[in-house]
Order: structure tokens, then C-alpha cells, then sequence
């Protein structure tokens, strides 16, 4: 999978990254003749861009990379897909943290995914030095692209039960205990909210539930929406809006990305990782506007829009992920178009109503260059869910701060005690960008992977 890297190797050509500022120096202490092809080139110093300088017998002698500034390591996304196939090595001006995201920006730009065509693309490798933090490198590059896989395949491939068979395969991979509840068997263990979502289906919903750890290390739990297809249900959606929609498990996704990583590098946590999954559809008994819905925690929901599933089997699994009294408790989900408009695709929009957590958050979100911005918990805005007929509704009364409205009817599902953190995100690149190709995207999850590593920083003792 990751064949874009390579160990020691008697010849590389290398990559001389530049910022602006560098460009004067830098360019005077070149030979006449690189001096003379970057002028023919018209090379245009801004960030972004790549050039190749030949040697005198016209082989390819190293490449020059202009980058925004000395933090960016995005651009070396690019590299994997324009370079021509050979061996590189970065310039020793790169340190050693600095060599890392390059190599995870690398790593990231050269994937492709290819089960439904055959690759075209000439393979640069870059070759690793010897300081490499290879093994955690692989595990992040690893995770994130099974996370690109299961949101890129296409719904016919990836139902609910194949959702599961990939967290099986996870578990027993880092020996962790993995069960699932399916079909009629989640009216009996009481997830009334899957099971009314999912039973318009041919395949049956279920909850995935996924446990690692030792039982005395701080308890974290993952919850992920694995929507797998949303057709809106009765309150059908458009054609256009419903191109995409199989990336509508792109939570679960994204919450398994985070505990592979998670297992991966050892982190010392009780890991329960749990998503209900299930499929949207039609049917003579799908379930309907105006259904009243008793919850796993007793509170009664009027369906209001069949369309705002996602909250509903997520309020069923949180309620039984809060049952535990978890030290941290993250639900991940692609839940409302309101926090696209709000916050764009490109950002993961997060509530929470713990101030130290939220300022952490931001300053590693930074530092990763995995953008995250928090939206408020406005309690006021409740009364936007109110139901005539059952203690809250679905979906709000008002078309506007959905984004709000649905992180507040999760709320109803957890503790005021309970340190919860909701994300909202696209979890889809909409268009390609350097290490960012269109189509399902990890995003969040590198920034929560490095709150959990200061907090929880892994020793040399296996868990």
C-alpha cells in the first residue's frame, strides 16, 4: 500500500525546498547555466511551485520546491504525482520534525484509489533517512488510507455488514474484542433508533462495537455515524444531493482511522469504539415523518425530517457510550450541510462546552495543519427542537444554525458531566489539493491523535 517510500539506496535526487524570502540567495549561488534554464522556465517564485534542473548530461539533478513558509509541508503533497518515477531524498536543511510532515504530506499525495481502474501514475519514491520515525509514519499513513478507502467505495460494496467485517478486521489486527448487534436484535437490546433508520434496508443495521486496552488505563470512546448510503429516506433528497451520499458513513470512517491509530501507536487508553451503522432507504416500512421514536435513554423523538438520521442513530449509540462515564467522549460525523455553510469543506466544525479541551484543540489544530474551528453550544436555540407531541424533535423548527440545533439534540443523549466533543465535518476533499486528493478525507483526526499523545504519551510498556 505505501510503496511510495524506500529505505537506503546508492542513488536520489534531491528536493531543495525554498521559502520567498530564500529565493535571492539561493538563486545567486547557482551555476549561469540552472540560472539560465529557470529564466527559459519563466519560474514563478510563489508557493506551489516545482521546478526540475537538469544536470549537463541532461539527467534530472534535483528539484526545487517553493513552499508558503517555513511550517508548510502541505506542498510536498504534490510531488508524488508530478515527479518522474525515480528515487528523492529531501536537502539536510530539513529537520528532523519537519522531514516527518513532508514524508506524511508525501505518503498522503500519492494515494490513489484504484479498485475500479488501473493506476497510470509514474511511482516517485522518497527515500527515508535513517531518523525516520518510520514506525509511526506507516501507522498514520496506513489508518488515513483506509479511511480514504471506505468513504471513496461505492455503497454497493459497502453496506453496513461490510462496514463491520472492515472493524473486524482492525480488531483482531491489534487483538481487540469486537461484537456487533444486527437486525431485530437491536429492538431487543434496546438501539430502537438504528434499527428505525436502517429496517427500510435489504441490509440489516447494526452497532459495531470495538474494545481495547487495559481495563484500568482512562477510558476514551469513538463514535462514529456509518450512514453507509442517504437516500433522505421519505423526505427524499435531490439527485444532485444524493450523488455523494456514500460518503455519509465518512464518522465511521474516520472514528475507526483514529482507534487504528490509537492501537497502532499504543497509546495508553481503554479504547471503545462504537458506530451504528445503517442505510437510509425507501420502503413500505421505512420509517416516517411524524413517527414518535423512545430512545435508548427514555426521552421520546418526533421524526420531523426523515433526512436528519444521522443525529438519531447517533443519540442511541452515545447513550450507551455515556453509560460508561468515559474520561473523553467524541462522536464523529458528516451530520448538517449548516456546518459546510458555516465553516466551509475544508473545516471540521466542533461543540464543545469544555473551554481548556477547545483551546487545545485549536493550538494542535494549528500545529497540524488540520483545521478545526468551534461552534457554540448556544443553549437558547432548544426551543428550536421543540415537539407538540414528544419530549424534542429531530429537526428544527428553523432552517436557521442547524449545525447548533443538531449538536444540541445530541446533547440530550450525554451527562452535563461528561467531557463530550462533537464534530461535524465533509469528511470529502470537493476538489484535489497537494497531499489532498478529491474524494473521502481523514480529517480531525491527526488533531485529536496529538491531544491524546500529549495527554496520554505511550512508554515503552505494551498496553
Amino acid at each position: 500500500m505505501l510503496n511510495c517510500f524506500i529505505g537506503r539506496t546508492e542513488r536520489s535526487i534531491p528536493i531543495v525546498a525554498l521559502i520567498p524570502q530564500q529565493w535571492d540567495s539561493w538563486l545567486a549561488e547557482q551555476t549561469p547555466a540552472t540560472q539560465q534554464w529557470l529564466s527559459i522556465l519563466n519560474f514563478g517564485v510563489k508557493p506551489g511551485s516545482i521546478a526540475l534542473l537538469p544536470a549537463s548530461d541532461g539527467q534530472l539533478q534535483q528539484v526545487l520546491i517553493m513552499l508558503n513558509d517555513t511550517a508548510d509541508f502541505w506542498s510536498w503533497g504534490a510531488l508524488p504525482s508530478v515527479l518522474p518515477q525515480g528515487h528523492y531524498h529531501y536537502t539536510p536543511t530539513q529537520n528532523k520534525d519537519a522531514r516527518h510532515r513532508a514524508a506524511m504530506a508525501w505518503g498522503l499525495g500519492a494515494y490513489e484509489f484504484t479498485p475500479y481502474k488501473t493506476s497510470t501514475r509514474p511511482l516517485a519514491q522518497l527515500v527515508l533517512p535513517v531518523d525516520a520515525e518510520s514506525d509511526g509514519l506507516h501507522a498514520k499513513l496506513t489508518a488515513i488510507y483506509r479511511v480514504r478507502d471506505l468513504i471513496n467505495t461505492p455503497t454497493e460494496a459497502l453496506g453496513p455488514a461490510e462496514l463491520a467485517k472492515t472493524v473486524f478486521e482492525v480488531g483482531e489486527k491489534f487483538n481487540a474484542s469486537v461484537t456487533e448487534i444486527a437486525g431485530d436484535d437491536l429492538l431487543s437490546a434496546n438501539y430502537p433508533a438504528i434499527h428505525a433508520v436502517g429496517r427500510a434496508s435489504s441490509r440489516d443495521p447494526r452497532l459495531i462495537d470495538l474494545r481495547w486496552g487495559h481495563a484500568t488505563a482512562p477510558k476514551i470512546t469513538l463514535v462514529g455515524k456509518g450512514v453507509c448510503f442517504d437516500s433522505g429516506g421519505l423526505n427524499v433528497k435531490l439527485g444532485a444531493s444524493m450523488l455523494l451520499m456514500k460518503k455519509d458513513m465518512g464518522g465511521a470512517a474516520n472514528a475507526l482511522g483514529l482507534a487504528e491509530m490509537i492501537m497502532a501507536l499504543n497509546v495508553p487508553v481503554r479504547l471503545r469504539l462504537l458506530i451504528p451503522a445503517a442505510e437510509n432507504l425507501i420502503a413500505g416500512n421505512a420509517y416516517k415523518p411524524g413517527d414518535i421514536i423512545t430512545m435508548r435513554n427514555g426521552l421520546s423523538v418526533e421524526v420531523g425530517n426523515t433526512d436528519a438520521e444521522g443525529r438519531l442513530i447517533l443519540a442511541d449509540a452515545l447513550s450507551e457510550a455515556d453509560s460508561e462515564n468515559p474520561e473523553l467522549l467524541i462522536d464523529f460525523s458528516t451530520l448538517t450541510g449548516a456546518a459546510r455553510v458555516a465553516v466551509g469543506t475544508e473545516i471540521s466544525a466542533f461543540f464543545t462546552a469544555h473551554e481548556t479541551l477547545a483551546q487545545d484543540w485549536l493550538h494542535y489544530s494549528a500545529e497540524e495543519q488540520d483545521p478545526m474551528w468551534r461552534l457554540p453550544l448556544h443553549k437558547p436555540y432548544q426551543k428550536l427542537l421543540e415537539s407538540k407531541f414528544a419530549n424534542m424533535s429531530n429537526s428544527g423548527t428553523s432552517s436557521y444554525a442547524g449545525a447548533i440545533t443538531a449538536a444540541l439534540f445530541l446533547r440530550a443523549f450525554v451527562k452535563e458531566s461528561t467531557t463530550w466533543v462533537h464534530i461535524d465535518f465533509n469528511a470529502y476533499n470537493v476538489s484535489a489539493r497537494p497531499g489532498r486528493p478529491e474524494g473521502g478525507e481523514a480529517m480531525a483526526i491527526l488533531t485529536v491523535l496529538r491531544y491524546l499523545l500529549e495527554k496520554y504519551p505511550p512508554s515503552s510498556q505494551a498496553i
